[in-house]
């Protein structure tokens, strides 16, 4: 006959394992993982509150820095005083430059150009012939009368940069005879090849490319007056 085997205690291990009649060994382990993640969150909570406050600390800073900086480039009330008595020096001296250069003895008005002793005044505005011959007469001058070749390349190039202009020379009194405006006839000419034509009754002359055109009195152009250069006295 058989002795059946006697049955043997459970050892700690198997207790732990039985307790409530099921296994433990899992629930200590998520237990602890549970621990752990609570730990970690903990921390990573306090890493981001600090890295706020540094970055709050950082932004003031920042800003106390910047006003400090603006309340310094603040002038004082000396410097202030300092400046407007500067300002009123620097304008004193420029109204005593400005009366020395007006008393400074020119040849020609400062919107006039000198040449070979004469004064020229070149329009920046377009009027029709006989507006041009007063406007001349205003400025105490005549509409340009060319006297040489040296002021006719003169007057030339300088009017052909800007655009035809007129000059004091028409034959509006009898046709094809040619007579300046202070009444004096034509000795020398610069006409361009084929003129002058008379086409559609031009009556007066004008610089215009490299020569001189017959031109309508009625068109507008630039026009050119022409002085004596005033003389200086030396004291």
């Amino acid at each position: 006959m058989t002795v059946p085997e006697k049955a043997q205690d459970p050892g700690p291990l198997d207790q732990e394992e039985l307790v409530g009649g099921r296994p433990t060994y899992g629930m200590n382990r998520y237990r602890l993982a549970s621990v752990f993640s609570r730990l970690a969150g903990c921390h990573l909570h306090d890493s981001i509150s600090l890295v706020l406050k540094l970055l709050l600390f950082m932004l003031f800073a920042g800003i106390l820095v910047a006003i400090l900086a603006k309340v310094s480039n603040i002038p004082s009330r000396q410097d202030y005083e300092q400046a407007q008595l500067q300002q009123k020096q620097t304008y004193l001296e420029l109204a005593q430059l400005k009366d020395r250069m007006n008393n400074l003895c020119r040849p020609c008005s400062w919107d006039w150009t000198f040449f070979q002793g004469k004064c020229y005044f070149f329009s920046k505005s377009q009027r029709n012939w006989h507006d041009s011959v007063t406007a001349c007469e205003e400025e105490g001058a005549q509409l340009v009368i060319v006297e040489s070749a040296e002021e006719q390349s003169f007057l030339q190039q300088t009017s052909k940069s800007k655009g035809s202009a007129w000059m004091g020379l028409s034959d509006l009194n009898k046709e094809g005879t040619w007579h300046w405006v202070d009444g004096s006839s034509l000795s020398s000419s610069y006409w361009n090849k084929g003129e002058p034509n008379n086409i559609g009754e031009e009556d007066c002359v004008e610089f215009k490319g490299d020569g001189w055109n017959d031109g309508r009195c009625e068109n507008k152009n630039f026009w050119v007056c022409k002085k004596s250069a005033m003389a200086c006295s030396h004291h």
